[in-house]
């Protein structure tokens, strides 16, 4: 059986380029609900980027949140755009580019 921080990583290899997740999406789907803020933490400490794609997952708003690369939120919305993801208003526009996993 493998443990919700090794599921949140996988799930987070799943999102193809032009799309996101939010916190509460993968949290969700790797089954619990509530542990968001976990998932924060782990695209914090991801040690494998870019092959798990952390900038790919945002606030429950589209908000971008805290990103630990070199470059900040600023280089995680270039990226973001760079990969097609579409914004509204300075946020991911979820209606668009949230990804169905």
């Amino acid at each position: 059986m493998i443990d919700f921080k090794s599921r949140i990583y996988r799930l987070t290899r799943k999102i193809p380029r032009g799309k996101v997740a939010t916190y509460g999406q993968l949290a969700r789907m790797a089954g619990r609900p509530k542990s968001s803020r976990a998932v924060g933490y782990y695209m914090k400490v991801n040690p494998d980027a870019p092959n798990t794609p952390c900038h790919r997952v945002v606030a429950s708003d589209g908000g971008l949140t805290g990103y630990s690369a070199q470059g900040g939120i600023a280089k995680k919305r270039k990226m973001l755009v760079d990969e097609g993801v579409l914004f509204c208003r300075g946020k991911v526009d979820l209606g668009k580019s949230l990804w169905q996993g």
